[in-house]
């Protein structure tokens, strides 16, 4: 069984929806079937299905682990930036989802990963995700390591949970951004309206923490890199949405109509630098900017001059 201990940092929801807003993957009807079956517990004793949270309250969950189907392996082409033993470094084209999930069983990361390691990826992400240590959203481009066995795939994660491990990302923004640099610290948690957003709010959420450096500024857009101190799902582009300049073409966070003809997010994951697991020597690893990222700084270069 998995064992889930939650918190209830403010109270006044149905135990259903605070179970499902702070369980990955967990919908309302599944949190309703395990508080009927008993297995939500509240001070020891199961937990009432019309019980509303309360502030403080500590409730224990156990869940039935899932039983993935293991991915399968795919040749399919991967622009491999490193690779040794350990570990190997793919530049992740636009579109390509990382690991096999509802809607895409295959055709990933992971599946081209199986074909061109064989064996050799770590086995802690489990059947659905074996070698990933990372994640970055399917319409997202750039760099992501897997692990080719468990201690390379421990000593990354530890990096990534220490913030040592640094994720620098190049985006093109809506507006003009007025700061040549700053700071976002603004907590990330579910969204409390729908469950496949994030947000930035105070309730059920995360520390969460990017910095930003303006690269150059065109009329309406400006091109920033931005460095992940934390990693919350779709954090750039909350953040970057937050303090009012969403990434260009995110419909889900930012401007509805697609822009320059970016129909997607204009974000692209462009380095990373760490200590190697094996070696402990600091290595570094760049993609250039990919062809569609290019075509949007032509387009604003050339909207420029002609102003």
């Amino acid at each position: 069984m998995i064992i889930t201990e939650l918190i209830c940092k403010d109270g006044g929801e149905r135990l259903d929806i605070f179970l499902a807003a702070n369980i990955d993957g967990l919908s309302r009807s599944a949190a309703q079937k395990l508080i009927a079956s008993g297995n939500v517990t509240l001070n020891g004793f199961p937990a009432r299905k019309n019980h509303k949270v309360l502030e403080g309250e500590v409730f224990t969950v156990a869940q039935e682990p899932p039983r993935d189907p293991a991915a399968v392996a795919q040749e399919i082409p991967l622009d491999i930036v490193y690779e040794d033993d350990d570990l190997i470094i793919v530049d992740k084209p636009r579109g390509m989802v990382v690991h096999p999930a509802p809607g895409h069983p295959d055709g990933t990361l992971v599946n081209a990963l199986l074909s061109h390691c064989g064996g050799t990826l770590s086995g802690i992400g489990g059947v659905k995700r074996p070698g990933i240590v990372h994640r970055i959203d399917k319409d997202t481009s750039g760099l992501v390591i897997a692990a080719k066995n468990d201690a390379a795939h421990i000593a990354l994660a530890g990096q990534l949970a220490s913030h040592t491990l640094t994720r620098q990302y190049d985006a093109v923004v809506c507006g003009r951004v007025k700061n040549s640099e700053g700071t976002v610290n603004a907590p990330i948690g579910r969204h409390p309206q729908d469950r496949k957003r994030q947000a930035v709010t105070d309730k059920n959420s995360r520390s969460a923490i990017t910095h930003y450096e303006v690269i150059t500024e065109f009329s309406g857009y400006t091109y920033v890199k931005c460095r992940l101190e934390t990693g919350r799902t779709h954090q750039i582009r909350v953040h970057m949405a937050h303090i009012g300049h969403p990434v260009l073409g995110d419909t889900v966070y930012g401007r509805k109509k697609p822009e320059l003809g970016m129909s997607s997010q204009c974000l692209h994951a462009g380095k990373l630098a760490f200590l190697h697991p094996a070696t402990k020597q600091p290595m570094e690893a760049v993609a250039g900017l990919p062809g569609y990222f290019r075509r949007v700084l032509d387009i604003l270069d050339a909207k420029a001059r002609r102003e």
